[in-house]
């Protein structure tokens, strides 16, 4: 199948999605007894999951708020972006500057009706449904080109999210990388992260039990030196690419990732 070819407008409460189970281990409320189920199977083989999707939420944030704040971004394109929750990117955003703006991409049609529902009342962000892979979709989709101007720096953010697509020469994670850069105007940021491990017995596991619990949706584990590709030709950001607890804490005082079954790894590079 194509990219986009066959996007789900429905919902099915009986088959766990990432969205919803990463809501649910936020503490959320917008998920469903199957994705609950899956995430109790899954946090008896990596019981850091909740620490770990908790942390990587609190990068996003702290990478949104660096870049409004220290950097003078005004756009942020969120790729993946998930169920809303607090502090959501246009949150950080807008608070730093009210005339940022935001648009939200993910496939999941319980993200679309939830996040329109949040941003009825917020006509400087948007979320629109689209395979993260469809680059000239997102790119000419009618809320992109009212809210995104791409002669200025624009923020484009895959938090968490490469996971979900496989290595390919065409759709593959480089090649998406590839296809936005190319619209991105020097002092635009790539802000990308990943699910990664060390341990061949642990990938094997995750990635077969999500692929399984989501029906062929979620994707595969992946290690360091793979999201480090990722980076090549861009200006990484201190303190590098690193396991996300340790970017930029607000203090000693953050919780740090204590166990590392997994951990989510990466970073910000600027287009220089």
């Amino acid at each position: 199948m194509e990219p986009g070819q066959g996007l789900s407008t429905s919902i099915d409460a009986t088959v766990p999605t990432a969205a919803r189970m990463y809501d649910h281990y936020l503490g959320g409320k917008d998920n469903y007894a199957a994705d609950r189920a899956a995430c109790e199977e899954l946090d008896k083989v990596v019981p850091s999951t909740r620490a770990l999707a908790l942390n990587n939420r609190r990068f996003l944030q702290r990478v949104v708020g660096t870049l409004a704040t220290e950097f003078g971004i005004r756009q942020f394109l969120d790729h993946g972006s998930g169920l809303p929750t607090q502090n959501n990117v246009h949150q950080v955003s807008q608070r730093v500057d009210p005339s940022s703006r935001v648009v939200y991409v993910d496939n999941d049609p319980m993200v679309l009706v939830h996040g329109r529902a949040l941003l009825e009342q917020n006509d400087r962000t948007a979320v629109i449904q689209a395979d993260l892979r469809e680059t000239d979709l997102i790119f000419s989709h009618p809320d992109t080109r009212r809210l995104i101007d791409v002669s200025q720096p624009v923020a484009v953010l895959f938090n968490s999210v490469f996971r979900c697509i496989p290595d390919s020469d065409t759709d593959g994670p480089l090649a998406v990388i590839e296809r936005v850069a190319e619209r991105l105007v020097p002092g635009s940021c790539l802000v990308m992260c990943q699910l990664v491990s060390e341990d061949p017995e642990v990938r094997a596991f995750v990635t077969d039990f999500m692929d399984r619990a989501t029906q062929g949706h979620w994707g595969r584990v992946r290690q360091e030196k793979d999201v480090a590709e990722w980076f090549a030709g861009l200006e990484i950001l201190e303190p590098g690419l690193v396991e996300v607890s340790t970017w930029r804490p607000d203090s000693e005082l953050i919780p740090r990732q204590l166990t590392k079954e997994w951990i989510e790894f990466g970073g910000a590079g600027l287009i220089r």
